[in-house]
């Protein structure tokens, strides 16, 4: 019997170790996801609480809304955009900093900055940096753009200023790739003749597709949830030109009190994110780049 008991609490000892970690699980992350999609199929009063139960109704009413579709559609545009600039930035400032040259610990801490500035304050700054008549991009180029006014225009400075700010992040995952690039494969590439961009392409690239295909997903998923410098800068506007998914939740939930067609909303997009996900990690698993 005590051979018996003291196999048992062996057994049941890890989960004892692993109750807190799965109490704040259940508590931050599986109950609000079910909750969302438990209240995605009601109607609900102002104040959130599920009143009339309809189904898939609230679905429904999102695929047949004009609105819905151009929220979609400005978000996979605004992904596309960040996800494109911030890996940009952060391969390129890696790359910079990749060489030995004097200073190269305060350049570092330069391009590794955006990381440690809150999304909201940034785009207070850039709000004022792009003003018409006394930001500083309109004073330094003689332009009379409204950056954030101009429906062709909000879009792209919205893309641009989020991709900055997410470059501080990409620069460190870059540079951590390069460091674990063997520095003999260039010290070859360079006696066998080769340029400095086919060192890049066959020694480079390769080197870090593993850190490439991490900050992808890593950059897709963040693009899709990005929210607060789209408040602050342009507020869904002008008209709904940078009314991405996210904000649309915000809308829907504390301004017009549709919680149902909110939480609707955010399970399509729990939805489209994990499909997006899933084929890539199945494309890195078939082979393809």
């Amino acid at each position: 019997m005590i051979v018996s008991s003291a196999r048992g609490v062996r057994k049941v000892e890890p989960w004892l170790f692993l109750l807190p970690a799965l109490g704040a699980f259940a508590t931050f992350l599986f109950w609000p996801f079910f909750k969302t999609i438990y209240l995605s199929l009601f109607l609900t009063n102002r104040l959130g609480l599920p009143k009339v139960f309809v189904g898939l109704g609230n679905y429904i009413s999102l695929f047949q809304s004009p609105a819905f579709y151009n929220s979609l559609f400005v978000t996979l545009v605004f992904v596309v955009l960040m996800v494109a600039g911030s890996m940009a930035m952060g391969l390129g400032t890696a790359l910079l900093c990749n060489a030995a040259f004097p200073g190269r610990g305060l350049f570092r801490t330069m391009y590794a900055m955006p990381m440690a500035i809150a999304s909201s304050s940034a785009a207070m700054i850039f709000k004022v940096v792009l003003h018409p008549t006394v930001g500083v991009v309109n004073k330094l180029t003689g332009l009379s753009i409204n950056w954030l006014a101009d429906p062709s225009w909000a879009l792209i400075c919205v893309a641009v200023i989020s991709s900055w700010l997410n470059s501080g992040i990409n620069f460190l995952y870059f540079s951590a790739g390069l460091a674990n690039i063997d520095q003999t494969l260039y010290e070859r590439a360079s006696s066998d003749g080769a340029s400095r961009w086919q060192q890049f392409r066959y020694v480079t690239l390769p080197g870090l597709r593993p850190i490439l295909f991490f900050t992808l997903v890593v950059n897709v998923i963040m693009a899709f949830q990005s929210f607060a410098q789209v408040r602050v800068l342009t507020r869904g506007g002008p008209g709904d030109a940078t009314n991405v998914i996210v904000h649309s939740i915000y809308r829907d939930a504390f301004f017009n009190f549709r919680f149902g067609s909110a939480a609707a909303q955010s399970v399509v997009l729990f939805v489209i994110i994990m499909i997006l996900t899933l084929a890539m990690f199945k494309s890195k698993r078939s082979g393809r780049p």
